[in-house]
């Protein structure tokens, strides 16, 4: 798989996990633990055919590495769907997508992959805008602000570790061990929380299931073959998304500020892949 493919895939990720940040945010009678457990539930009945059918090693060869990812993945999941029950989709999901910042430098000492002074300047620069919708604005609740951030350092170690597993794993089996993680401790937490849900709710948990499935899917597919450095930065797109999708579908309404420290985060992002894009030996 090249660049071009991983790029694809990545944008398909955002595209389906930004419809199922706005499903979620549907489900406000229900515990997250709750919600994660019907996503796991629905992905794994997906995923565990598909392996037993291609007689894949449903365990996998790197089975240290595949539980610490898993691990990983869940808390950051759970922190990001207790973030939006605090923000509005569009800031969580910028504060969130800073993830790209740690994901870089979390591949200089566990991937030893090279970062130029440029890209750093760029970085930062996203940084800063997360501190214009954190500092400045002060009327963002700093419960789902940490939520939000704690989800973002710790997606950027997943990304680098599903790096690190490359194409030693089966990606069915990769997204498989992340269910199978997150559905065990959910349907644990949801003991004493359960919420019986209608006809139209079972609709929005199935659909935050499949589309959480699709997303997952191709993330990893794009994590899996392509540098971190180069695929990460696109993850911002579900910031455009959420700003879109909570406006029009949820009536949300931001501050010039908190669009301001959006724009340096874009920018940060998308320059930071035009320079890899243009200057790849540099």
């Amino acid at each position: 798989m090249n660049n071009r493919l991983a790029i694809y895939c990545i944008i398909v990720s955002t595209v389906t996990t930004s419809i199922m940040f706005a499903l979620v945010k549907q489900l406000n009678n229900f515990s997250v633990y709750q919600i994660i457990f019907f996503r796991a539930l629905i992905t794994i009945m997906i995923t565990t055919p598909l392996i037993l059918k291609q007689k894949i090693p449903i365990l996998g060869n790197n089975k240290s590495l595949l539980a610490i990812r898993g691990s990983l993945g869940f808390i950051s999941m759970v922190c990001f769907y207790h973030s939006i029950k605090y923000l509005t989709l569009g800031v969580s999901v910028s504060i969130r997508y800073t993830a790209p910042i740690f994901a870089a430098i979390f591949a200089v000492f566990i991937l030893k992959e090279s970062i130029k002074l440029k890209q750093w300047i760029l970085l930062l620069i996203s940084l800063c805008g997360v501190s214009i919708i954190k500092i400045v604005e002060i009327n963002i609740n700093t419960t789902g602000f940490i939520y939000s951030f704690t989800s973002a350092v710790l997606l950027g170690l997943v990304y680098v570790i599903t790096r690190k597993i490359g194409k030693t794993e089966n990606t069915l089996v990769i997204v498989n061990y992340f269910m199978c993680i997150s559905l065990i401790f959910t349907g644990l937490m949801s003991i004493g929380k359960w919420v019986s849900p209608s006809l139209l709710e079972i609709g929005l948990l199935i659909g935050s299931g499949f589309f959480g499935y699709i997303g997952i899917l191709f993330l990893t597919k794009a994590f899996q073959n392509a540098e971190v450095k180069i695929i990460a930065p696109f993850k911002y797109l579900e910031v455009v998304f959420s700003f879109f999708i909570g406006f029009y579908f949820f009536g949300e309404a931001n501050t010039g500020l908190i669009l301001l420290g959006s724009i340096f985060i874009l920018f940060g992002a998308f320059w930071n892949v035009f320079e890899n894009n243009n200057n790849p030996n540099k």
